[in-house]
């Protein structure tokens, strides 16, 4: 369902994404780790046709990300790094856009945006604009907007990030459901115990390179211990300042 070959991104000097290679089958959850510039973000984006590949190729639904990226814009669903939300639209009407955007027809798009509201907690804010949201409700919203037109493939960036233990709860059911009916999910995150507890596939990625690409069966070990071992290994530190004599 997702196939990278020789992936690459520069930005100048810079190798953000370094020939990366990588296969996810259809219906699995596969989590992408790794610390701050890792190179994560930049990999979804080009997964997703927002940024070119400097070299290299991937193709995504059977759709090659740098050849046909309006084809492939129509069978997935992304949850951005930034949200892509419209301030002065509501929360409802996000959705009513994105439905009108992909075609849903109407009483389908109404009965599918009540739920999203619903099992989203969003029923006390759908009237509200986006930029009066605070950072969960926009999440929620955007993430809202990824699932409504039931794409083949779902690209999240951050999706727990902000997001209260009820919501969370309600989004790894979602997910896990989704995946279980044939849907692709691609999602990066820095929380562990909720990557562990619902991805199939774990990669880790450090410097643009990925240094750990494992069904989450068959991973030695708990995923803190692989990620501090391969990712950024923990640091200890002494403040002597700090407390109360």
């Amino acid at each position: 369902m997702i196939s990278c070959h020789s992936l690459t991104r520069r930005f100048g000097e810079f190798t953000a994404v370094d020939n990366l290679s990588l296969e996810v089958p259809q219906g699995t959850i596969c989590a992408c780790l790794g610390a701050n510039g890792a190179g994560k973000s930049t990999t979804v984006r080009m997964l997703t046709g927002l940024l070119a590949p400097t070299s290299g190729d991937a193709t995504v639904c059977g759709v090659s990300v740098t050849r046909d990226s309006i084809e492939l814009r129509r069978r997935i669903g992304v949850l951005p790094e930034d949200l892509g939300l419209f301030e002065d639209l509501s929360v409802e009407e996000h959705l009513q856009l994105t439905a009108d955007v992909y075609g849903i027809a109407q009483a389908a798009a109404k009965i599918r945006i009540e739920q999203l509201i619903s099992a989203l907690r969003l029923t006390a804010a759908r009237r509200r604009f986006a930029g009066r949201c605070s950072h969960g409700t926009r999440k929620k919203t955007a993430l809202a907007m990824a699932l409504l037109p039931n794409p083949q493939a779902l690209f999240l960036d951050e999706p727990f990030e902000a997001i209260d233990p009820v919501t969370s709860r309600t989004m790894r059911d979602i997910l896990v459901a989704a995946a279980a009916r044939g849907i692709t999910v691609f999602l990066t995150s820095h929380i562990l115990p909720v990557a562990e507890e619902i991805a199939t596939q774990l990669v880790i990625i450090r410097e643009g390179r990925v240094v750990l690409n494992s069904s989450a069966r068959e991973l030695a070990g708990s995923l803190e211990q692989a990620y501090f071992a391969l990712a950024e290994p923990a640091q200890t530190v002494s403040l002597g300042w700090l407390g109360r004599e």
